[in-house]
Parts: structure tokens; sequence; C-alpha cells
């Protein structure tokens, strides 16, 4: 009988255990690394430890990893947060790796579409160029670069705004009354956590059946949307009728994510539109 293929999430947080849970249905052994393991459930196998240290946790597991997905996220959201979280914590990873001689089929990065920093409107896909003026695109292609620079087989997952109606932020925004431009539209991209959780079961699926990958996918559901689109069915859906002076603050240009290259492995998407995954919010709910 064939061993259980295994995988390595380091920065396990909220995408990282819908992932892990996913997997661990469907037969793999899953390791997951975070500060406060000891929160993480069943089946996922806690791992204690700390991206920043250059030290191999205690509890990192022996024998070879089939797969690491570094799935970290920043904490402090500053350049030196983002360069904590998404380079150096990259490269301690991949030295925990080197350290006990494991070498993984393949290496999924996750990342952002905040790489790319084109605000016209236009449809974007993977071979779009990528030349972000911030310091967040800044530090994410240049842990993207890291990780195509280590050795292994690689894939970058480049995530749009990831949501969840349970935690309400844009429900929030809305309900506040915050204004959004209108002219010209304000082009947004989101997924849901769970399909990006799926995104992810369905790449590391299709590798280990011996499929062909490319080296950049991006995570987004099939209907990029104007902001003021989203926020007005979101104002009716939740009965909001006044305005606030100020202006909803977007750190991210104007682009229509593609996702054609994500469906043609097969993967498709749970909630395809905002209309899907905010379907749950209602006045006093969500």
């Amino acid at each position: 009988m064939a061993s259980r293929p295994s995988v390595m999430i380091a920065g396990c947080g909220d995408v990282g255990i819908r992932l892990g849970l996913q997997l661990s249905r469907a037969g793999w052994t899953v390791y997951g690394l975070r500060r406060q393991a000891a929160s993480l459930p069943v089946p996922i196998l806690p791992v204690r430890g700390d991206l920043a240290s250059s030290a191999v946790p205690r509890g990192w597991p022996n024998g070879n990893l089939d797969y690491l997905v570094y799935a970290a996220s920043a904490s402090q959201h500053d350049e030196a947060g983002y360069r904590s979280a998404y380079v150096d914590g990259l490269r301690n990873a991949l030295g925990w790796l080197e350290q006990r001689g494991q070498r993984p089929k393949r290496v999924f990065f996750l990342s952002s579409t905040g790489v790319y920093a084109q605000s016209g409107g236009e449809w974007i896909d993977e071979t779009s160029a990528t030349e972000p003026t911030g310091y967040t695109g800044q530090v994410m292609l240049e842990a993207e670069q890291l990780a195509l620079d280590c050795g292994f087989p690689v894939t970058r997952v480049r995530m749009a705004g990831l949501y969840d109606p349970a935690r309400p932020w844009m429900q929030n925004q809305v309900r506040s009354g915050l204004r959004v431009e209108r002219d010209p539209p304000q082009y947004s991209n989101r997924i849901h956590r769970d399909d990006a959780a799926a995104l992810l079961a369905c790449l590391l699926q299709t590798d280990l059946a011996g499929g062909d990958l490319e080296d950049c996918y991006l995570g987004v559901d099939d209907d990029p949307a104007p902001l003021h689109e989203v926020v007005d069915w979101l104002r009716e859906r939740l009965g909001v009728t006044q305005w606030a002076e100020q202006t909803m603050t977007r750190r991210a240009g104007s682009k229509r994510c593609s996702n054609a290259r994500a469906r043609a492995l097969g993967w498709v998407p749970q909630y395809p539109s905002y209309r899907n995954g905010y379907a749950s919010v209602r006045p006093g709910k969500g």
C-alpha cells in the first residue's frame, strides 16, 4: 500500500487550516506550523515554531516531506513586517528543509495579486507585467523570486482579496456608510477563503497525480467587479441608507484578474461571485 502523501503548511492560519482539513479528508498526512500550534484542529498535526527563527522547530517531522505550502501572513503591516513574514520567514522555512535534508516534490508559495500595479480596469493574467509601486507588492515579488531560486519545483499562487462573511470587515465598512469612487470604476478582485483552500488542494492533488503545473496561478473568483457595485449590493442587503463623508481606502489598483488558468485544471469556485459569497448576509447578521 502506498504511503500517505505528506505536506507541511508553514504559517497555518485560516486558509491553511481549511486546506489541511481538506487534504486530511483525502488521506494526506498534514503538518501545520504556527506559533500557537496547539490550537490547530485534529487531524492536522501541530508543529510549534516561529518563522522568524533560523533554528529548526523541535516538532519538525523526520523523514521526507512531499510538499511545503508557505502560507504565512504579515502580523505587522509595514515594510519591515512584510519582509519578516514573506522573505525572512520563507528563507528560514527553506533553511529548515536543507538542515533536515528534505527535498519536497514542490513548494507552493501564497502570494498576492498586489504584485500587479495595473489601474485602468484592464484584464490581467499570470503573464501580465508585475511592476508594483508600493512596498507590499515589491516585497512579495522579492519573496516570489526567493521561492523560485530555492532549487525545488515551485508554484506561486497569487491570491486576490480573501474574504468570508463570518469575518465582517467589509460589512462593517458598508454599515459605516463609507463612500467609494464611481467614475472611473475601481475594479476589485476577491476569493472566498473556502475557494482559496480548494484551489490549493486542487494544485497539490494535481501535482501528486503527475499532472503538469505552471509556476504561477491567480486565485480569484469569476466576477471582478467595480467596488461601488459590491458596496451598493451590500448596502441594499444590509438595509444601509446613510452615507459618511469618508471614502473607503484602497491599497490595490483597478484591474480585472482572470482565473482561466486555474479553472483549466478543473477547479471550480464554490462562490463564483461576491453575491454567492455574501448570500448569508442580512441586517443584523454578518
